[in-house]
Parts: C-alpha cells; sequence; structure tokens
C-alpha cells in the first residue's frame, strides 16, 4: 500500500491530450504577451500581518511546482505554462520585491518537481531530469543510473561544501516496486549513493544542517504483514543509516513528505497518517537523541506537504488534499500544532522568507482550470 498522494504536476493533467496525439514535448522560449498580467495588476502591495495575499503570476494557464527565497525581494519559482491541449513550457520565475517576472524556460524534458537556490547565479532543478542556473542559463545533467530503476527525484537540497543532493526513487517497471534513491552531485556529475536495505519505498523531502549531517525522509511501503511506516535516514558524512521512526497505531499508515533543521538536535518532518480510510496531519520531531510525535489537530484531508522556520522563529507546516489546504503553526509553549490561516490554495510548494516572518506558498489555484497561484503570508 502506498496512501501518499505525490505532487501531481500538469504533465498529468495533459495526459490525456498527449495519449490522442502520441507526444508531449516543452516548447520553446519566452511567454506570450497573451498571458502576462497587466501591468498594474502584477504591482502586487505587502501583505498585511496575519494574512495570506495572491500574488499574480505571468501565467495564464499551468501549474506552479516549487518556490524558495533568499529574501523578501528575491525568491523564484519553477512549474509549467500550458501551450496548447498537449503541449507544455518548463519555466523559471523570479520575484524582484515588487511582482513575478519570467526569468527564464528550462531544458527540454527537465518537468521541475523541486528547487534549491543557493545564490542567484546558484539554483538547482529537479524532476524528470536535473537542471542548473548559473546567473545566465540552464545546464541540464543526467542522473546517475540506477540498477533499481529509473530514478524520479522529489526534493533537492545543497551544502554549504558546494555539493548539492536529491533524493526520491527509483522505479524499475512499477511505482509500486520502488525502492529509495538518493544521488549527490560532485561538481561535475551525480553519483549514486548506498542505502540501507529497507526494501520498497520512496524519500520525499530533505534538510541539510551540515556537510555531514543530512536528513532524509519518506515512506516504507506497506507489506502483506505489515502498514506503510515513515522513513527517516541520516548521512553523517560517511554513509546513510536508518533512524527509528515512533511506533504507529496497529492499522495506522504514515509516511513523510516534508522535512526542516535548525540545528542538529532540532529537526521537524510532516506528513499523514490513515487509519480506517480517514487521512490526518501527521508530524515528528528529532531532538538529538530520538524522534518523537508531535500533536497536530484533527483535519480531515490535512496531509501535510512542507515545513520551515520563518525568519521570525516561527514554525510553519503547510498541506492539504483537493480542495482542502491548511497551514499550521507550533505553539511551543502548548507544545502542539494549532491551525493557521488557510493559504487558499492546492498547495505545490513552499518556501519561509529568511529575515522576515514572511512565507510563500506557489500551485494551482481552487477555482478556474489550472490557474498557477502564489500566495504571500505577511509575518
Amino acid at each position: 500500500m502506498n496512501t501518499r498522494k505525490r505532487r501531481v504536476p500538469l504533465l498529468a493533467a495533459l495526459a490525456a491530450g498527449a495519449v490522442a496525439t502520441g507526444t508531449l514535448v516543452l516548447t520553446g522560449a519566452g511567454g506570450s504577451a497573451s498571458d502576462a498580467a497587466p501591468a498594474a495588476a502584477r504591482t502586487a502591495l505587502s501583505p498585511r500581518a496575519g494574512q495570506w495575499q495572491s500574488t499574480p503570476v505571468p501565467v495564464a494557464k499551468g501549474d506552479l511546482t516549487a518556490v524558495a527565497a533568499l529574501s523578501a525581494t528575491q525568491a523564484w519559482a519553477v512549474g509549467y505554462r500550458l501551450t496548447s491541449t498537449n503541449q507544455v513550457e518548463a519555466l523559471a520565475l523570479r520575484w524582484d520585491g515588487t511582482s513575478w517576472k519570467q526569468q527564464s524556460t528550462l531544458p527540454p524534458n527537465s518537468f521541475p518537481q523541486a528547487l534549491a537556490v543557493r545564490a542567484a547565479g546558484d539554483i538547482w532543478s529537479v524532476g524528470t531530469t536535473t537542471a542548473h542556473w548559473n546567473g545566465t542559463s540552464w545546464t541540464a545533467h543526467d542522473l546517475a543510473r540506477d540498477p533499481n530503476g529509473r530514478v524520479v527525484p522529489d526534493a533537492v537540497a545543497t551544502t554549504s561544501d558546494g555539493k548539492a543532493w536529491t533524493v526520491g526513487r527509483a522505479v524499475p517497471q512499477s511505482v509500486k516496486n520502488a525502492v529509495p534513491a538518493v544521488q549527490s552531485w560532485d561538481g561535475s556529475a551525480w553519483r549514486r549513493q548506498s542505502l540501507p536495505d529497507v526494501g520498497k519505498g520512496e524519500l520525499t523531502g530533505l534538510t541539510v544542517i551540515a556537510p555531514d549531517d543530512i536528513w532524509a525522509v519518506g515512506a516504507a511501503y506497506a507489506t502483506d504483514g505489515a502498514e506503510q511506516t515513515a522513513l527517516l535516514l541520516h548521512f553523517d558524512g560517511t554513509s546513510w543509516k536508518r533512524v527509528a521512526a515512533p511506533a504507529a497505531r496497529k492499522g495506522e499508515h504514515r509516511w513523510l513528505a516534508g522535512v526542516t533543521a535548525t540545528a542538529a538536535g532540532d529537526v521537524w518532518a510532516v506528513g499523514g497518517a490513515v487509519t480506517e480510510g480517514s487521512e490526518r496531519p501527521f508530524a515528528v520531531r528529532w531532538d538529538g537523541e530520538q524522534w518523537s510525535t508531535a500533536p497536530t489537530p484533527d483535519v480531515p484531508d490535512g496531509r501535510l506537504r512542507a515545513v520551515g522556520r520563518g525568519g521570525d522563529g516561527t514554525l510553519w507546516a503547510v498541506g492539504g488534499k483537493g480542495a482542502v489546504s491548511l497551514a499550521l503553526r507550533w505553539d511551543a509553549q502548548q507544545r502542539r500544532w494549532s491551525q493557521a490561516p488557510d493559504p487558499g490554495v492546492v498547495i505545490r510548494g513552499f518556501s519561509a522568507v529568511p529575515g522576515t516572518g514572511g512565507l510563500w506558498t506557489v500551485g494551482i489555484a481552487k477555482r478556474g482550470d489550472l490557474v498557477p497561484a502564489a500566495t504571500r503570508y505577511g509575518g
């Protein structure tokens, strides 16, 4: 059993059209004037403290899948523009403190799903392939071959020593037979990493504390005799090891989707749990010695996708399923997660804004047909 709902990019929505024509390709660079937002609408006012504000993007139809911010005036998002009934264009947008503008298009067949920004001239995007932005152009880089099957990355992060890491799954023929996969960029190529044998499963979240202190999270799939469990792997600079997750109740399936850390003894991971078909948020915390469950509100379909700490110190988690979207805030005094204002979009990506209490979410609007959306929270 694999109960976790994966991020579904625009590619999936176009599948029916692709089958009819036999093609699904990325078209050339540049956007048409018809989908550029009017100049007046593209000037975004600062959001009010404690509220989410919709911020126009220069894409009329498509999907935004990831976002990452360096500051209040520097953020990037990646995703797709629908250019015909069965064609998409992968693109990168940049926030300049006032509005979102298209910065570039990504290499063909990149289909971005995750983003890591170390600097304005050092950005990684991963999807069906990986691509690096050097401040002027994108360069595609193939992942290393994996004997377990085609590697599908789901998260990417960079380290202070110049390396990049990506985690996901290696898929032989069927997703249900996938196994976790990790690769690292050594400056010239991606290298496959050896992992402990955890059986079938996947990795969906990644966070770096230091080059020798990295966490990856996901799920170990259910077997005939056991439920799906949260999967936690740690890299100590030499090897990856599995770390025990809190025990689940009988019949409860768990998974993790996002992870963040502020210190070696302060790591948080979030995801979802299913009991008798009912899904609820799930969160755990590492205190330097063990992982423990952190209480979450009982929100139906409230699976969590991402977690991060704002520049003001507030810890946030966001997620949702279908028409349900939510944001949670950690109440350190009560030692529990509580509901916060709803971002109001189908969330694909999330980023805290360093140096501020602000946040970004990107995805698609709840109303309309594949309307890309970016919302900003005023901290």
